[in-house]
């Protein structure tokens, strides 16, 4: 083929942008990538009227294949799916094709190569080089085109660019080739559209890697989500399951998951034979494999291809060598750096088939050209999977999962085998809790009745109805000792049909002195049987007399005294008294004896704390009063002498600005006289003597004249804005009205404004405040003016804090502090509210607002005395209501509600 510019007729141009147009739009409405190849060469070839246009692939190894063609009338053989060795196309010829993006047009016939770059404008644009360089082709280049039956060749490379980093280096992805069988002259328009339809395809290309990409990882992240469903799923972690969804999805074979501290394992699939039949050991447990494992780190992951090929594998690869598994994607699983187990996917070995063009002799490829380009199969046996990076780091992310799932399987189990071990102990005490539950249960029923109820009566009345019902006898009582000989019963429990003992006292003599200091030391008695146990005649027939036949006798002592007896009767028969019902009653006798003493000094200690209650009463009101005291002669003494400040500097100002604002209409008059009669002389003595023109010319008269009064008016202005600003500080201070009168609170407010315009103005540091009013139709007010005055002052001061702190945070709002005044329906009250746009409060805070001292202020710049006044203004002093609405991101808002005429 030769490059000429040819004929330039309108229907080759049309032609040409027809065809572009129709290659675009393919491109631009199609995804699938073949789809738009076998497109682009179908009309590449109708275009160019050639035998073959054919898309030409690189592999990575630098080998590559035809995956598109259109042919004509079968003129040249079909290359489509044939393979071309890489030194078909020198490297050199391969670095030409990336680095000047050159184009090749070859004429067998003439022998000659003409070469076309693009050439560069810059890093982001390129142009057709009009220009092409011809020399005579190399003779192996001329037999291999002449093998294949082409007499003349295009050869346009495909580069392609990443689209997501646009300043990379793009890569030599193919070539698009027309071939004919007859000597073609390609003309410059033709090359340059057929350049412009490959830079298409290569961005279709570039597009269609894109898309893949993004369906991959969408298919990731899929696939991981899918496992992690499997694997986080409760109550049961679905181990195997998520076990077998890894395999398919890293396009494996079979697998295996081993946790090492419970030895177990989860197969599936193909497998390696054990270690040793004998010892039925796994190849996880030989010690080769576990030092290899125990090396690796979180997130290691190790891709084999050829699992013979390892050489520290080498012991283990028997296990496999009965099985079609060549590949391993070993992923060790590590929990904080613990390893904790390891998962194994297999992949077999595999046979492949190479459809090349023509037998590939790789010891002749660099000296002789392709003889036949006729199809040949190369048959290669046994070959090891590779693995994508894609797989390997997805692989990473599965171990990492399985790896959390394992441990917390782990911890289950641990949970569950705790649980367990802890029923066991749960029911080894069982029966010993059983045994002692009743009386705990007693005793905590007797405790909770002493520290519930103060009443002794009521709390030993319980103690003998839940002792009786514990011990199951027939009598239960408490005798008081009221006397060194004698005593009375006075509370008992009966289970039966049993005489009452209640009130009974014991005949004098019948309980021996022995007896009573035996109990004073806290000895226990225990009668088994009343008949044959050695009792005086006189406590025997006594107890008879009773019916009881068997008793258990605990003493309840106060310190060194016996206060009285716990006493069981058995009346319907001898009873054997246990030592855990003996140890029963000696704690219930304890108890009884702590219910006594709290009785005893509750009674003493009523009296006292009741006049203890009274007196931290009045300390508590004395303490309030001081406290307010103390907050009002603080603030008081701070207005006052505020007041006094301001009222003595009003007045000292007042004094010169009254003398200037009283002589500057005189000063004013003077000078209207002095250019009067200055303009007299000027029309009686036009010509001045020179030394008076010299000095007319000096002083510029006419500009005098014209602005000498400009300055005194100036002076009027400024002298009348100090007089409005000292009656201000005047009205604010309020010295000579301490008493309610009738005030126009607008003033008030715009008083306070005015003295705290400086820090409402804007500065280098400060964007300023906007004052919204919004005023309604008041009537005078009753009130105490200086007193309204402080308040306004300490609201407005905290919403230009809040304000200048807001500033500082986020400079996107503009500042604005809105005062509104209205007055009820029945005209009665006049509500004031004052909001600013800061930072708003929480409700912790906006509940402690009024309370003295409290300030959330840095140290020195508030006393949290301001609001606490406000309130004592507002509410004790005028008999109004003070409330704050705010919320934390939504400013700030005062509602202060007063009487129009204060009641007296």
């Amino acid at each position: 083929m030769q490059f000429t510019d040819g004929l330039s007729n309108f229907s080759l141009n049309f032609e040409q942008e027809n065809l572009l147009y129709r290659i675009t739009n393919r491109i631009r409405r199609s995804l699938e990538l073949q789809e738009i190849l076998t497109a682009t060469v179908v009309e590449i070839r109708e275009f160019l009227a050639t035998d073959r246009v054919m898309l030409y692939q690189f592999d990575p190894d630098g080998n590559g294949k035809v995956i598109a063609e259109s042919l004509h009338e079968q003129r040249l053989p079909s290359l489509l799916g044939l393979h071309f060795p890489a030194g078909d196309i020198p490297l050199e010829a391969r670095q030409m094709f990336l680095l000047a993006k050159q184009r090749s047009i070859v004429d067998v016939v003439s022998g000659t190569i003409g070469l076309s770059s693009l050439k560069s404008q810059d890093q982001t644009q390129t142009q057709l080089n009009q220009n092409i360089y011809y020399r005579r082709v190399d003779s192996c280049h001329i037999q291999y085109l002449q093998a294949m039956g082409v007499q003349s060749s295009l050869v346009v490379p495909i580069l392609l660019s990443d689209l997501q980093k646009p300043t990379a280096q793009p890569e030599l992805w193919g070539l698009l080739v027309s071939h004919h069988s007859q000597r073609r002259t390609i003309l410059k328009r033709e090359l340059k559209l057929v350049q412009q339809i490959t830079d298409q395809v290569a961005i279709a290309i570039a597009q269609s890697n894109l898309l893949a990409e993004t369906r991959t990882q969408k298919r990731r992240e899929a696939i991981i989500n899918h496992v992690n469903t499997l694997l986080h799923q409760q109550p049961h972690i679905e181990l195997q399951s998520a076990l077998e969804a890894t395999i398919n999805i890293l396009g494996g074979t079979g697998g295996r998951l081993y946790i090492g501290k419970t030895e177990k394992l989860y197969i599936w699939g193909e497998q390696p034979s054990l270690i040793s039949e004998s010892a039925k050991s796994l190849i996880e447990q030989h010690p080769v494999w576990q030092y290899w494992i125990n090396k690796s780190q979180p997130g290691d992951v190790w891709a084999i291809s050829d699992l013979y090929k390892e050489t520290h594998l080498q012991i283990l690869a028997f296990a496999f060598q009965s099985t079609p598994i060549r590949g391993m994607l070993v992923m060790p699983l590590h929990y904080r750096q613990r390893l904790i187990g390891v998962m194994s996917i297999f992949r077999p070995e595999w046979d492949t088939q190479i459809l090349w063009a023509g037998r590939c002799e790789h010891n002749q490829r660099q000296r002789l050209p392709q003889i036949s380009f006729e199809m040949w199969c190369e048959q290669k046996k046994g070959q090891a999977p590779q693995w994508s990076a894609a797989e390997i780091s997805l692989g990473q992310s599965l171990a990492a999962d399985f790896a959390v799932a394992i441990q917390q399987q782990n911890t289950n189990q641990q949970l569950q085998t705790l649980n367990i071990d802890l029923e066991c102990r749960v029911k080894e005490q069982t029966a010993e809790l059983e045994k002692s539950f009743l009386i705990t249960k007693v005793i905590k029923q007797v405790t909770e009745q002493i520290r519930s109820t103060l009443d002794l009566q009521t709390t030993l009345q319980t103690i003998v109805e839940q002792v009786r019902s514990l011990l199951n006898s027939d009598r239960l009582l408490i005798y008081q000792m009221l006397g060194e000989f004698n005593g009375e019963v006075i509370v008992e429990e009966l289970n039966g049909n049993w005489d009452s003992v209640l009130g009974l006292k014991m005949p004098l003599g019948c309980l021996p002195d022995e007896y009573t200091d035996l109990y004073s030391q806290n000895s226990v008695r225990a009668i088994n049987n009343i008949a044959t146990a050695s009792l005086s005649a006189c406590h025997q027939d006594f107890l008879q007399s009773l019916q009881v036949q068997a008793n258990l006798i605990v003493p309840i002592n106060m310190g060194q005294k016996l206060w009285g007896l716990l006493i069981a009767h058995q009346c319907d028969a001898p009873r054997d008294w246990q030592e855990a019902e003996i140890d029963l009653l000696q704690q219930l006798a304890d108890q009884a004896a702590i219910a006594i003493y709290q009785a005893e000094l509750y009674e003493q200690r009523c009296l006292a704390g009741n006049a203890a209650k009274a007196q931290a009463a009045q300390l508590e009101k004395t303490l309030i009063q001081l406290q307010e005291t103390q907050t009002k002669l603080i603030q008081n003494e701070k207005m006052s002498s505020l007041g006094q400040l301001v009222a003595g500097i009003a007045h000292e100002i007042n004094n010169p600005v009254n003398f200037i604002h009283g002589n500057l209409c005189h000063a004013n008059e003077y000078t209207q006289q002095l250019l009067e009669l200055l303009a007299l002389y000027q029309s009686y003595y036009p010509q001045p003597h020179n030394e008076i023109s010299q000095a007319l010319e000096g002083i510029d008269l006419d500009f005098v004249i014209e602005d000498l009064p400009k300055i005194i008016s100036s002076m009027q202005v400024g002298a009348e804005r100090i007089r409005s600003i000292v009656l201000s500080l005047r009205n604010f201070s309020r010295l000579d009205e301490s008493e309610n009168k009738l005030v126009n609170i607008h003033e008030g407010i715009n008083n306070t404004l005015l003295i705290l315009q400086h820090r409402l103005k804007a500065n280098p540091d400060f964007s300023g405040i906007k004052v919204i009013k919004d005023y309604g139709d008041l009537p005078l007010v009753e009130c105490y003016a200086g007193k309204m005055n402080q308040v306004f002052m300490n609201i407005i001061s905290n919403a230009i804090d809040a304000l200048e702190e807001q500033e500082l945070e986020n400079k996107s709002i503009k500042p604005e502090i809105c005062i509104s005044t209205q007055i009820s329906l029945d005209n009665s009250r006049l509500l004031i509210r004052i909001a600013d746009n800061g930072l708003g409060m929480n409700q912790e805070l906006k509940n402690r607002i009024f309370d003295p001292f409290f300030t959330t202020k840095s140290v020195g710049k508030g006393t949290g005395l301001g609001l606490a006044i406000s309130y004592q203004i507002v509410v004790e002093k005028h008999g109004g209501t003070i409330d704050c609405v705010s919320e934390v991101g939504m400013g700030t808002e005062f509602w202060i509600e007063i009487p129009i005429k204060l009641t007296r």
